[in-house]
């Protein structure tokens, strides 16, 4: 639980970052270039302290990489611009909850209790309450459809991917071999990293935009602090520790307590986007909180 409550942290920062970063690079170039750093920051972890890409576990972190991080990251990236991070956030992470621990138990059998049910549909709830969008997000019936429509994609792709890290981690326990998060999470970036570099060749090849900066030099003299702290802080330290979570527990436990995302954006997204906190935004929070303390207790 401990490592899931940091992985909402780091994610956090890294979602404001992503959305500040997006705004300068595009959604296709800030997802390639952050999932690159981060890959070489895991890959100084996994070649010293981890695995590298050992384990018979490999091909399932590398497949729930392409899903996860490729495609659903993708997704993410271009609902970021259209919907902004708070709502960005708001949409993948309470889809991407029920989703995982529908497809979990459909594949791997693994069953929720009632009352571990109760408790996360009471933290989304809570979630929704804090972060329904509201009129001065001004946003039209257009960007609302597209950048829903991203943010559910994103999340499939983020709940099939969870629950293929859950039966990596299996199979590397029944071979007796043990994962590191940062191992695992490094393997998954393989994955998503090639994804991402797809994605960004087709958009380069299809789009010409005019350019809104001097030079390449003055474009990342801006978006360089973002990109790496984006890197850094999600697809590195979050990224690792939501693995161990994922080692840990069901994907239906940890990934209603990631769906608190949100909330912990407030504060950043209020500094750097200047959007307002309501009483509303105060009382879901509440609920989401005490919803994960009542997780946490009757696990």
């Amino acid at each position: 639980m401990f490592a899931a409550i940091l992985t909402t942290i780091l994610w956090s920062i890294s979602i404001v970052c992503a959305n500040r970063s997006v705004k300068i690079l595009g959604g296709s170039e800030a997802n390639f270039w952050r999932l690159a750093f981060a890959t070489v920051f895991l890959a100084v972890w996994a070649y010293t302290f981890g695995h590298g890409l050992e384990g018979d576990s490999f091909p399932l972190f590398l497949f729930s990489g392409l899903i996860g991080i490729g495609a659903g990251d993708v997704a993410l990236f271009q609902a970021l611009p259209r919907l902004g991070s708070r709502l960005s956030s708001l949409v993948v992470q309470c889809f991407s909850a029920p989703f995982a621990a529908l497809i979990e138990w459909i594949w791997l059998g693994t069953k929720l209790t009632g009352t571990q049910m109760l408790f996360g549909a009471i933290i989304l709830g809570g979630v929704s309450l804090a972060l329904v969008p509201s009129k001065h997000l001004n946003l039209s019936r257009r960007q609302l459809l597209l950048g829903t429509t991203f943010g559910i994609l994103a999340a499939l792709g983020n709940a099939f991917g969870a629950v293929l890290t859950r039966k990596g981690y299996a199979v590397a326990a029944a071979a007796h071999q043990n994962i590191d998060g940062g191992t695992a999470a490094f393997q998954r970036l393989i994955g998503g990293l090639f994804v991402a570099g797809v994605c960004l060749l087709i958009v380069k090849q299809q789009t010409q935009e005019a350019p809104r900066f001097a030079s390449i030099k003055e474009k990342w003299r801006l978006a360089w602090p973002w990109v790496i702290s984006n890197a850094f802080a999600g697809q590195t330290l979050g990224s690792s520790f939501f693995q161990l979570a994922l080692k840990i527990a069901p994907t239906g436990i940890v990934l209603p307590i990631i769906a608190t995302t949100p909330l912990v954006v407030i504060p950043f997204a209020r500094w750097m986007e200047d959007e307002r906190t309501s009483k509303r935004s105060l009382i879901g929070g509440a609920i989401a909180v005490l919803g994960v303390i009542g997780l946490i207790l009757v696990k």
